[in-house]
């Protein structure tokens, strides 16, 4: 597995297992998310069982937990199931702005006569 703290956007970490059910009703939250911030925001997906190096670097004591990380060090942490407002409130201030949306200029209409 790569290592999700090399990526140049903030990373997400979600630390869950195939036994919690919050994690589980987390999933569709965070799927959405990575959609909404895929430029901005990468979104790793631990599973405690598989990866306990992980757990134990990051002193994981609940699933789910979410480890917000930025250059290479955790700099936000939200533990237990959690709303997609609270998880906004954490990462907003490590997010690049927002590429701006570019409008479509439309072709002019010409009267035709």
């Amino acid at each position: 597995m790569a290592n999700p703290l090399q990526a140049q956007a903030p990373t997400l970490l979600f630390f869950t297992n195939s036994r919690s059910g919050p994690a589980r009703r987390m999933e569709s939250l965070l799927a959405h998310l990575a959609r909404k911030e895929r430029s901005r925001l990468r979104i790793a997906r631990i599973d405690a069982e598989e990866q306990p190096d992980w757990i134990e670097r990051l002193k994981i004591t609940e699933i789910p937990t979410l480890v917000l990380v930025k250059d290479r060090h955790p700099v936000g942490r939200l533990e237990g199931r959690v709303s997609a407002p609270q998880i906004e409130r954490m990462i907003a201030p490590h997010l690049a702005p927002a590429e701006p949306e570019v409008a479509v200029a439309s072709e002019p209409e010409v009267a035709v006569a």
